[in-house]
């Protein structure tokens, strides 16, 4: 009841701060919430926008569709490549972010939801990049976010774009040894619940890690934007392709509106870390109820120590930078 009522009666609203002066990156941003909240980031008077996308030629047509609607100077906005199925290109990026003057928001939005099973740096696609990629970039860019909070006095923010979908799943690969491993066995994978598993694995994974960042100055939040008109299921076929296509015709939220739960995460104060945001609203009480039992606490632990473990063998070291 409560997902048809933030569906069809709230409206989430756009944040009026202004974003003068700071440097926001936005992954996945070329389409869909990635494309619709970096606009609204940059009619919010941005001083740089990085619109971190795949392709180049993509996000170039992005860029020049956002300046001719907010009017903004071209100038303002760059655009990076950042492959989130690629550890190498994760790491480039990094490295290159980090060299900015200052970041004040990185908004990890960038998703994928395959339809059929493909390994990608060695894990299945979807967990390599909703999971593994998107806390690898995470950790790569804690010290600069670190560096920036003490430089300039501010919170600078760390956003990652979750989904109520969390709460479909249980995660029945935890039964197994090893979930991690688990959940590359072809044989085995359930690809019609890995999307709703891959978001659950993220909120797990920040309801552990942000307690380790209070006192830094790094402000990290994750949100749910509802559903969405979006490309998130442009690979889907099939059946429910056309079901999924008709669900989002009846009730869903439009991209712009959608989008402006991400900019109220990544405008969002002290109030918000480590918790979960929902239509635009800190609301830890749209957790999934696995989430917060003593068996999701115990899989919260496990899916942490596991992929601590993928990260420093990714970038040795990378989870000391906590």
């Amino acid at each position: 009841m409560g997902f048809l009522y933030s569906q069809f009666f709230v409206t989430p609203k756009l944040p009026k701060r202004s974003f003068a002066g700071e440097t926001i990156i936005v992954t996945g941003s070329n389409i869909g919430l990635g494309k619709e909240a970096a606009r609204h980031i940059a009619s919010l008077g941005v001083g740089k926008l990085i619109l971190a996308v795949r392709s180049i030629q993509k996000g170039e047509e992005a860029k020049r569709d956002i300046v001719n609607t907010t009017k903004v100077d071209a100038s303002t906005i760059e655009v990076w490549q950042l492959d989130l199925g690629s550890f190498e290109s994760v790491k480039d990026f990094a490295k290159r972010a980090s060299a900015l003057p200052r970041i004040d928001v990185l908004l990890e939005n960038a998703g994928i939801a395959a339809e059929k099973f493909q390994l990608m740096e060695g894990h299945e696609s979807t967990v390599t990049v909703n999971v593994i990629s998107t806390f690898l970039l995470a950790f790569l860019m804690v010290p600069k976010l670190k560096e920036v909070s003490k430089q300039y006095n501010i919170q600078p923010r760390l956003v990652i774009v979750s989904s109520e979908v969390h709460g479909y799943t249980d995660l029945p690969e935890r039964k197994a040894d090893k979930i991690f491993e688990e959940l590359d066995v072809q044989s085995r994978a359930d690809m019609g619940s890995r999307y709703p598993v891959s978001k659950l694995l993220e909120v797990l994974v920040v309801r552990e890690i942000a307690p380790k960042l209070e006192g830094t100055g790094v402000i990290m939040n994750m949100l749910n934007p509802g559903l969405c008109h979006s490309g998130l299921s442009r690979d889907y076929t099939g059946l429910f392709s056309y079901f999924f296509e008709f669900m989002k015709f009846c009730i869903a939220r439009r991209t712009d509106v959608g989008a402006r739960t991400l900019v109220c995460s990544a405008a969002a104060g002290g109030e918000s870390h480590g918790k979960y945001m929902h239509d635009g609203l800190v609301n830890e009480g749209e957790v999934s109820k696995f989430v917060k039992s003593e068996e999701g606490v115990k899989t919260r632990q496990r899916v942490w120590a596991e992929l601590k473990d993928i990260l420093n063998k990714i970038e040795p070291g990378v989870t000391g930078n906590l």
